[in-house]
């Protein structure tokens, strides 16, 4: 009997401690759907009586715990009126089906203590508010990134983020549906990004990381990863014309396959550009990019999506030109020293992703994809220093085939009043790079020398696990994750044939720490270790040795609302290279740079005046420095330390859309001991739309508004003239985009 007595103690104990109710409190089940039927993701269930709290699944499934007959339910998701239910039995036994009505998106109704990732809401309140209508717009959705074009549109922006010149990807993760788009030992250089096969209009969010903090973000997570999500389905029809200065034309096809189906959608897209730029040499650029995507739902715990596209580009530039060539009246800003320079690229790709929910706490998703890539590119950045007769213009070119896949599974569990959701997945990303190329030539048709011809094939294995312990106002969030690689080179000039081989593996251990204070003051701490990326001819050059770096980062911030229509955030981090090895892919040479770090502050406002007017702003103060070097000679060229962007946004109010945007990068050091700088720009932008009737608007979009004279991108190089005995060292530039103002006409349907 006493020892009866003593385990109905200690079972009321255990269950005082782990706080399990003994009363009839049930699991709940259900789904939440749009308005269309179509399954919501990340919608947000509160149990006011029970303060048990839930996510949707990507399928709309959700778990609920501890709920009794009479609770009150809040179901919320940022876009959509929030909903209260007050449960009842047939709701316990049978399930939940709950439908959310659209609504404007609106900062007021941001809980922190209900968003899974508070900054990724910010970004996807601004994506809402100022939507993107061009390729160039899309990276500047994240804050604190900065963007440069310096080659006629067709080649991939310059980065700019967290005090990384990244060049065209070199230390930003960057993917789209779970595609990688950093190229891997590219022709022209390590992870080369190239966004231009995203219709723009297609984009439903966009989520982002800074630092090397998160398990599941995948190789060149240094400076932080952006991943794009694209449409499942449209909500409309629309054809778009739109008609600049410059022959500048873009038009637009999109169109629903399938109209309003519960179970299924598909759509398909079509946009084509073409300009010859503000240059005195046309660009003669256009481009195709073509899109399908169909979804289907099933067995209410799967879905299915397919994509295909296809992308096609070509263009001719003038390139950059020097400072001296302007100022001694050789050339105006938009002239050219050779003109000749220019390429053309594509890229077509399918994808296929799945989703279930294996059991009531366990989901799956997963996602495997093809894409083939093609890409040759013309430049000349030291005119006529090596060649004085033909010139030093080079060509770089590549084929490759990209196969790889991905997938993650999440299970979630309580352990009294604690919540667990646990996330496990493995991948694996196997490129076959053809020719890749780097020659002299002469007028774009002509081989003059084959400076590096080869082929490269590199594997990329990976696992990742973390755990989110969710204590109520804490979560503690440890993971890790393993990388494996194989590079192999063959060197196509060699006097004999050899596979150059080496393999690498790294243990990057991740934590992420979150504190609601309130439910208007988050706090956050991350901290984990990355790796600066290689190419695989640096890998094999280097013959294995420190070929993957470390990086270490720490990040400390808050996210507050004082108001409801106003948010604030503020992050101080810091970040520790072991080593940067960069291929110099224009020179086929191989830089290390050392040891180097970087701190900084990252500022971030948002205000919606009223349900028509937004406003937001992002600033960033950085510290870049290498380590190895003595004060004063220690910069990191071109690396930023304080940018501004940010603008107000108009929302139909009486018909009209529209927004202004301005952009504020600093001056900054060219060189190592800052003797030379690269001149800092403000420049803003302007768009606005009148809706005529239901179906019809037309709108007028002006890139830089006040004819700012800018540089869009800058470096330090030595050239010749063909008339100069004797090289110059100073700064060369790609002028920016002057007033460029463009008409509009959107019909939806």
């Amino acid at each position: 009997m006493k020892i009866a007595q003593k385990i109905i103690y200690i079972t009321l104990l255990f269950s005082c401690l782990l706080g399990i109710k003994t009363s009839n409190a049930q699991q709940l089940k259900g789904y939440v759907y749009d308005a269309y039927a179509q399954p919501l993701n990340a919608v947000y269930l509160y149990n006011i009586n029970s303060e048990q709290h839930a996510h949707t699944a990507e399928n709309g499934y959700f778990v609920l715990d501890n709920n009794t007959v009479g609770d009150t339910l809040s179901i919320g998701l940022l876009g959509f009126k929030k909903q209260k239910v007050v449960l009842t039995a047939a709701d316990l036994k049978d399930g939940l089906q709950i439908a959310l009505e659209s609504n404007i998106f609106k900062l007021d109704e941001v809980v922190l203590a209900e968003e899974v990732n508070v900054l990724n809401t910010f970004a996807k309140l601004d994506l809402e508010t100022n939507p993107i209508n061009s390729s160039q717009e899309i990276l500047r959705k994240v804050p604190g990134l900065i963007i440069g074009q310096h080659a006629g549109g067709g080649k991939a922006e310059q980065l700019f983020l967290r005090g990384f010149d990244i060049d065209h990807g070199t230390d930003v993760s960057i993917n789209v549906d779970g595609i990688p788009v950093n190229n891997v030992s590219h022709a022209h250089g390590q992870g080369y990004s190239d966004l231009h096969f995203v219709i723009p209009e297609t984009i439903n969010n966009i989520n982002f990381g800074k630092g090397p903090y998160y398990a599941n973000a995948k190789d060149f997570t240094t400076a932080g990863y952006i991943d794009f999500k694209t449409k499942n389905r449209l909500e409309e029809n629309i054809v778009k014309l739109s008609y600049g200065q410059f022959n500048t034309i873009r038009t637009l096809g999109l169109f629903n396959l399938l109209d309003k189906q519960k179970s299924e959608s598909a759509y398909f897209g079509m946009e084509y550009i073409e300009t010859d730029g503000p240059f005195n040499s046309s660009q003669n650029f256009n481009r195709v990019n073509l899109i399908g995507k169909y979804t289907t739902y099933f067995n209410d715990r799967d879905r299915l999506s397919l994509t295909a596209s296809h992308f096609k580009s070509r263009w001719d530039a003038s390139g950059q030109i020097p400072n001296r060539a302007v100022n001694r009246g050789l050339i105006d800003r938009f002239g050219a020293i050779d003109d000749t320079e220019g390429g053309n690229t594509s890229r077509s790709l399918v994808n296929a992703e799945y989703s279930t929910t294996v059991n009531d706490n366990t989901t799956f998703k997963g996602n495997a994809f093809y894409t083939y890539y093609d890409f040759e590119l013309y430049s000349n950045f030291t005119f006529f220093l090596e060649d004085p007769i033909n010139g030093d213009q080079i060509k770089q070119k590549e084929a490759r085939n990209t196969y790889g896949f991905n997938t993650a599974l999440n299970t979630q569990y309580n352990l009294g009043n604690t919540t667990i959701e646990t996330t496990a997945g493995v991948g694996l990303r196997y490129d076959n790079i053809e020719g890749v190329e780097l020659s002299r030539t002469l007028n774009r048709n002509t081989t003059l020398e084959f400076l590096q011809l080869g082929d490269v094939n590199q594997t990329n294995a990976f696992a990742y696990y973390d755990a989110e312990f969710d204590f109520g106002k804490l979560k503690v969030t440890p993971g890790v994750r393993l990388e494996y690689f194989k590079f192999l080179y063959n060197d196509a000039l060699a006097e004999t044939y050899s596979t150059q081989s080496e393999r690498k593996t790294a243990i990057l251990p991740k934590l992420q720490v979150q504190y609601n204070q309130k439910d208007n003051l988050q706090w956050f701490f991350k901290t984990g270790i990355g790796f600066h990326s290689n190419d695989a001819r640096v890998v094999v050059a280097q013959q294995g040795e420190d070929i993957l770096p470390k990086a270490y980062g720490v990040d400390l911030g808050s996210v507050w609302k004082p108001l409801p229509k106003l948010a604030l955030n503020a992050t101080a981090w810091y970040l520790f290279l072991e080593q940067e090895f960069v291929y110099v892919g224009d020179a086929g040479i191989v830089e290390p740079s050392g040891k180097t770090e970087r701190l900084g502050l990252d500022l971030g406002l948002r205000y919606q005046f009223n349900k028509h007017l937004y406003f937001d702003t992002d600033t960033t103060l950085t510290k870049a420095r290498s380590v190895n070097n003595n004060n004063g000679e220690n910069y990191i060229p071109l690396a930023p330390n304080f940018t501004l962007v940010g603008g107000l946004a108009l929302q139909d109010y009486k018909g009209f859309s529209g927004g202004l945007r301005y952009r504020f990068l600093d001056d900054r050091a060219a060189n190592e001991d800052y003797t030379v700088t690269a001149e800092g720009y403000f420049v803003t932008d302007f768009n606005l739309n009148y809706k005529l009737n239901t179906h019809l608007s037309i709108g007028v979009a002006i890139e830089n508004i006040f004819n700012t004279e800018w540089n869009e991108t800058q470096f330090l190089t030595e050239s010749r003239l063909q008339n100069e005995t004797e090289s110059v060292e100073e700064i060369h530039f790609t002028p920016g985009t002057p007033f460029n103002a463009k008409a509009n006409i959107t019909y939806t349907f």
